[in-house]
C-alpha cells in the first residue's frame, strides 16, 4: 500500500504514511459527528417510548460531552495529520525532487524543455499539496465512514429503507469511475497547450532582439494568439467535461431523496417501520447527498491530479547515474575503448570510436559540424553513458564512478557561457567553492578579466544581470576561462573556449592555458587551426567515427580531412569582396 501510494501520488515513504494517517484521522472524524444524529434519535426514541427518565438523563447529557470531546480530539488529529504533514511533505517533495534532477543524465533533460520542468517543480508540486491536503483525505475518509455508516444501518434498520437511500452513492461514484480516461486525456490536452504557451512566451523573450532585428514581432505575436486561445479553448473544454460528468453524477445522488421518500412511505404505511425511523433516514438523506456532492467533485479532481502525479513520478522514479564515490585511478589518461554512442535508438552519433588522450599532452577534436566532438567530450565527463565500448579516466571505467566524484577531476569550459544574476567574484568562485577573494583575482588576472573587471562601476562587486546581461560574449568567455584556472582540475575540457574573443585576448588565453595545463590532460574542442597548431595529438570526427589521428605535421603530410580544413581556412584568410 507504501509503495503503491508512493508513485500513484508522487509522495515520500513518510509522506505515504502521513497520507494514510490523514485518511483514518478523516474517517474517525466523520464518524464521531455521525455519532451526535444516533444519540438524538435514541433521545427522542426514549421521549416518544416514554422511557427517559431521571437516570437515563445524566447517560445521554455525558454521551454528548464525551461526543463534543471526541470531536474535538479527531478535529485537531485531523488537522495535524492532513494539513501539516502535507506541507511538510510538499517541501520534501520539492527537495527530493531538485535532488534527483541533480543526478539524473543529461539525455533526460534533452527530452524535456524548461517550461516542462519550471511546471513540474512549482504548478503539479502546488497541485498534488491540495490534493494531497483536501482532497484525498476527504474523499477516503467520507467513503469509510458513509460505507461504516452504511453497514451498520443494514444491520439495525429495514434493508428495504437503507438501500432506497444509499444505493445512489456507489451509481454516482461509479459514473464519475467510468469518465477517467475521458477526464486524464482532457487534462492531457489542456496541459498540452498550457506547455506550448509557456515555451512560446520564453521563447519570445529570448528571441526578441532576433525578432525586432527581421521584423518578425507581428508574425510572432500572431502565433503567440494562436497559441492563448488554445488554451482558453481547451481550458472550458477540460472544465465542460468534467462538469458534465459531476453534475450527472450529482443529479443521480439527489435521486436518493425521492427513492427513500418512496420506499419509507410505504413501508411507513404497512407498519413495517415507525414514524421516527421514515423521517430520520430523509434527514440522514437530506444532509448526507450534500457533502457527497462535494466528495464526487474531490474524485473528480483526484482522477485529474493523477496526470500531474505522473509527471512528477516520471522524473522521481527516472534511473540515475550512480558509482563509486572514491576513485581509483592511475593518473589522468583518457581513453576510448571502441565508444558507440547514440541518443535514440536508431540514430547513432559515435561509432566505434578509439583513441588516447594522454596526461601532459593536448589533445584536440577537430572535424566537421555534427561529426560528433561536443558527444565526445561530453562522454568523458560522464554527462552520458556510452551505448557501446568503455571510457577510462587512468584505466578507471568512469561509468563506475559517480559523477558528482568524477567531476572534481574536471575543468570544463563550455561554448555556451552559463551566468548568473549574481558578481563578478561570485560567479567565479563556481569554480571552487570556499576560494578567497584573493584566489578569485587571481584566477581572473590569468584570464584576463582583470582589464574589463577594473572598468566595471563596482569592479570584481558589480553585479552582471541574468546570464551576464551586461558583459559582452568575449568578456562573459573570459569569466567561464577564470572558473577553469581557479579549479585548477587535472583535467581539461575546453569546447571552443576561445571562440568569443578577439585575436589579442586569444593569444593572451592560449598563453596563460599554457601555464595552466601543464602536466594535465586536455581535450580541446577548436575549429581554428591557429588553436590547435600547438596541439601534441589531433583527432578528426567525421560522421561519429575517427577519419584521422596524430600529430599536425603528421596529418598534414596525409593530405586528409585535416590537411583540407588548413587550406580552406588558409584560404577563407585572403578573401575578397568582389
Amino acid at each position: 500500500m507504501i509503495k503503491y501510494l508512493q508513485h500513484k501520488f508522487a509522495l515520500s515513504r513518510e509522506g505515504a504514511k502521513d497520507m494514510i494517517k490523514a485518511c483514518i484521522s478523516v474517517t474517525v472524524t466523520n464518524i464521531t459527528f455521525m455519532m451526535t444524529a444516533g444519540i438524538l434519535y435514541l433521545l427522542i426514541s426514549d421521549m416518544l417510548d416514554g422511557g427517559l427518565t431521571t437516570d437515563r438523563l445524566p447517560i445521554y447529557i455525558g454521551g454528548s460531552v464525551g461526543v463534543l470531546i471526541l470531536i474535538w480530539i479527531a478535529n485537531y488529529i485531523q488537522y495535524n495529520a492532513t494539513f501539516l504533514t502535507t506541507y511538510r511533505e510538499s517541501g520534501v517533495r520539492r527537495t527530493t525532487l531538485a535532488e534527483k534532477l541533480r543526478k539524473l543524465p543529461l539525455s533526460f533533460f534533452g527530452k524535456k524543455d524548461l517550461s516542462d520542468l519550471t511546471t513540474t517543480i512549482m504548478s503539479d508540486c502546488a497541485m498534488i499539496e491540495t490534493a494531497s491536503s483536501h482532497w484525498i483525505p476527504e474523499l477516503i475518509g467520507a467513503l469509510f465512514s458513509t460505507g461504516l455508516v452504511g453497514i451498520s444501518l443494514f444491520i439495525f434498520f429495514d434493508w428495504r429503507i437503507v438501500l432506497a437511500s444509499f444505493w445512489v452513492i456507489p451509481a454516482s461514484f461509479l459514473l464519475i469511475f467510468a469518465s477517467s480516461k475521458a477526464q486524464k486525456n482532457a487534462v492531457r490536452k489542456n496541459n498540452r497547450v498550457k506547455m506550448e504557451l509557456a515555451d512560446g512566451i520564453q521563447e519570445a523573450l529570448e528571441s526578441v532582439r532576433d525578432l525586432r532585428a527581421n521584423n518578425a514581432q507581428d508574425r510572432y505575436m500572431c502565433g503567440l494568439d494562436v497559441k492563448i486561445k488554445n488554451v482558453e479553448k481547451y481550458a472550458l473544454f477540460t472544465e465542460l467535461k468534467l462538469a458534465v460528468f459531476v453534475n450527472t453524477a450529482a443529479i443521480i445522488l439527489k435521486m436518493g431523496i425521492a427513492t427513500t421518500a418512496l420506499v419509507g412511505g410505504a413501508l411507513f404505511a404497512t407498519g413495517e417501520i415507525t414514524l421516527l425511523t421514515f423521517f430520520m433516514f430523509l434527514m440522514l438523506v437530506s444532509r448526507l447527498y450534500d457533502p457527497m456532492n462535494i466528495t464526487l467533485q474531490n474524485f473528480a479532481a483526484i482522477i485529474a491530479s493523477t496526470v500531474q502525479c505522473e509527471r512528477l513520478d516520471e522524473v522521481l522514479s527516472h534511473d540515475i547515474q550512480t558509482g563509486a564515490e572514491k576513485m581509483t585511478n592511475s593518473g589522468y589518461d583518457i581513453r576510448f575503448d571502441h565508444v558507440s554512442f547514440s541518443y535514440s535508438d536508431d540514430t547513432a552519433v559515435l561509432k566505434d570510436v578509439s583513441f588516447t588522450a594522454k596526461q601532459g599532452e593536448v589533445t584536440a577534436l577537430i572535424g566537421p559540424s555534427g561529426g560528433g566532438k561536443t558527444t565526445v567530450s561530453r562522454l568523458a565527463a560522464r554527462f552520458w553513458d556510452t551505448t557501446g565500448g568503455k571510457i577510462t579516466l587512468g584505466g578507471m571505467d568512469i561509468s563506475k564512478v559517480d559523477p558528482e566524484t568524477l567531476f572534481s577531476a574536471f575543468s570544463i569550459v563550455f561554448q555556451d557561457v552559463t551566468l548568473f544574476n549574481q558578481t563578478v567574484m561570485e560567479n567565479i568562485r563556481i569554480g571552487k567553492k570556499g576560494a578567497t577573494d584573493e584566489e578569485v583575482i587571481q584566477a581572473a588576472k590569468l584570464a584576463n578579466c582583470d582589464e574589463f573587471v577594473s572598468k566595471l562601476p563596482d569592479g570584481y562587486n558589480t553585479m552582471i544581470g541574468e546570464n551576464g546581461s551586461e558583459l559582452s560574449g568575449g568578456e562573459r568567455q573570459r569569466i567561464s576561462i577564470a572558473r577553469a584556472f581557479l579549479k585548477d582540475a587535472p583535467v581539461i575540457l575546453l569546447d571552443e573556449a576561445t571562440a568569443s574573443l578577439d585575436v589579442e585576448n586569444e593569444t593572451a588565453i592560449q598563453q596563460a592555458l599554457s601555464a595552466l595545463i601543464r602536466n594535465k590532460t586536455v581535450l580541446i574542442i577548436a575549429h581554428r587551426m591557429r588553436t590547435v597548431a600547438g596541439a601534441n595529438k589531433i583527432v578528426v570526427l567525421s560522421d561519429g567515427v575517427v577519419a584521422e589521428q596524430g600529430t599536425p605535421d603528421e596529418l598534414l603530410a596525409k593530405n586528409g580531412i585535416f590537411a583540407q580544413m588548413a587550406r580552406l581556412q588558409s584560404e577563407g584568410q585572403n578573401w575578397a569582396i568582389a
